[in-house]
């Protein structure tokens, strides 16, 4: 079986819902009396990561530890962790490869592993009972993997904007043969002497063309595409 992993300028990665950028997803084990209680946050820069950790550690002040790990980036070229007082090795590591080496799709044959935009943290009421080493690993990686568990999924895309200018008149039409077509139309820009339609295209160097096909069959070759800029989406 061959895998898949995000590579330089990765096009498309999986992150958290929408939703999870303001609420956190929890769930708690208890291993051997102690309290581990996972948390995760989808956040899109360090100092939200960092901000996030800062404030678990407030809240639960009492704990003895408060661990975490975070990705960042289409290309995770940002990767943090901290075992905060936990031996070296033993929590902040193992939490980092159960975000990292998190399968999150593929084809068959094929293994993806591109999960990103992730801070997780794991706050640890002690028990009373030492673990050992290996206890505190999987513990600690079985928490981030249960509250993934309890988390959906979804994929972050980069698209080209693509604009078409159209004849006031014409523009209703040439948006619902675009939408009968497959490409919905994100927004309608009117001016004064025409509008501009934007259609988000998968930025996987093929839409292109055959986009730009479909608008000459719409049009009968009266309108050109041009490339607005390009953004991340969120996929439904």
């Amino acid at each position: 079986m061959s895998e898949e992993q995000p590579g330089s300028r990765a096009s498309r990665y999986t992150v958290l819902p929408a939703r999870a950028f303001g609420t956190p997803i929890v769930h708690e084990l208890e291993i051997r009396r102690s309290r581990f209680i996972g948390h995760l946050l989808r956040v899109e820069t360090e100092e939200q990561a960092r901000a996030f950790i800062a404030d678990l550690r407030r809240s639960h002040h009492e704990a003895r530890h408060a661990c975490s790990a975070f990705l960042l980036g289409a290309d995770r070229d940002v990767m943090r962790s901290s075992d905060d007082g936990e031996p070296a090795g033993t929590a902040g590591l193992p939490m980092l490869e159960a975000l990292s080496l998190r399968e999150t799709g593929g084809s068959p044959g094929t293994v993806v592993r591109d999960l990103s935009d992730v801070c997780a943290v794991v706050v640890r009421y002690f028990g009373g009972v030492k673990l050992g080493a290996g206890g505190l690993v999987r513990a600690y990686s079985d928490a981030v993997s249960a509250t993934l568990d309890r988390a959906r999924l979804c994929t972050r895309q980069r698209v080209v904007l693509a604009g078409v200018d159209a004849p006031h008149a014409e523009a209703g039409r040439w948006e619902n043969e675009l939408r009968s077509a497959g490409y919905p139309v994100q927004e309608t820009r009117y001016g004064a002497g025409s509008a501009t339609l934007v259609v988000a295209l998968p930025d996987d160097g093929r839409s292109g063309a055959a986009f730009g096909a479909r608008i000459a069959s719409i049009t009968s070759g009266t309108a050109d595409v041009r490339t607005l800029g390009t953004e991340w989406v969120d996929l439904p």
